[in-house]
């Protein structure tokens, strides 16, 4: 079985100093931690931003501070920016105008809509096409977040139509409230419906985390962790990043999955 591909989403667009203390919102504090989690072995860095209020951002300087803060402490890590859909415009201009910035190798997108317990992740199929285009024209491996089984359905119509390049590699996101629940079932089912040739990491929401990553490891396939898929690392201790990365590497370990660089990760993964 190939090698395991940890990604680390060190801060998403949900947690807050005041749910977890241990969460990076800062420039600094955001470069520190992925610093760590590569040492301790995950390959991709996950990228979101906060504004100078803690809020969720897409402001270009902010992401291009740090992947500039990246090179210069030569860190060797995927660097993979999100354009996910909260806080600011819900407009291609918004969400998209980080996909040019020199360093970046892969974007997320998600191909459709779905629920999120408070409103709706929403992404018409003209932002999708503009997004997608806009990564390629970047040379960015896009990352296709699957929240339900409806995104995996259009990913495969995006890819008839040329919208997207096969092989894909998809990001399975099991148990946001309002999405597919987390249950192995739902994970096999996803798993078994991706296109022929296409890689996968699985994202476990909260408390199916540790299941999920066990499946994901038994499947073949890879995992991400981070604080912003869960907050405590078990009912009675908040989570830090570097704490969820080592769970993953000593879960792999009891698997027999070897831990992949960056590098053997880029050719897993297909990017050039």
């Amino acid at each position: 079985m190939e090698k395991l591909v940890i990604t680390i989403a060190h801060t998403g667009n949900v947690p807050t100093k005041e749910l977890n203390p241990h969460t990076p919102v800062t420039i600094d504090e955001i470069v520190e931690d992925i610093k760590k989690c590569r040492e301790l072995g995950a390959a991709v860095a996950h990228i979101h931003v906060r504004d100078e209020n803690e809020k969720p951002t897409s402001k270009r300087e902010l992401f291009q501070e740090v992947l500039r803060r990246l090179d210069e402490d030569n860190v060797d890590i995927i660097r993979q920016v999100s354009t996910g859909a909260r806080g600011g415009e819900n407009t291609f201009e918004y969400r998209g105008q980080m996909l040019d910035i020199p360093g970046a190798e892969m974007a997320s997108l998600a191909t459709g809509s779905s629920n999120f317990p408070t409103s709706v992740n929403a992404n018409s199929p003209d932002l999708i096409k503009d997004l997608a285009k806009k990564m390629y024209d970047n040379n960015l491996k896009p990352e296709v977040e699957a929240f339900d089984m409806g995104m995996i359905d259009n990913a495969k119509r995006f890819i008839k139509k040329g919208i997207l390049k096969a092989p894909v590699h998809f990001n399975l996101v099991m148990n946001v409230p309002g999405s597919i629940a987390g249950t192995p079932k739902n994970l096999l089912h996803m798993v078994e419906s991706l296109p022929a040739g296409s890689t996968f990491s699985v994202s476990g929401i909260g408390r199916c985390q540790v299941d999920m990553i066990a499946m994901a490891i038994m499947l073949g396939g890879h995992v991400r962790t981070g604080l912003e898929d869960v907050i405590k690392y078990d009912k009675d201790t908040l989570a830090s990043n570097a704490i969820l990365v080592e769970r993953v590497v000593r879960i792999a370990k009891e698997f027999g999955r070897e831990i992949a660089t960056p590098e053997e990760a880029r050719v897993i993964l297909g990017i050039k």
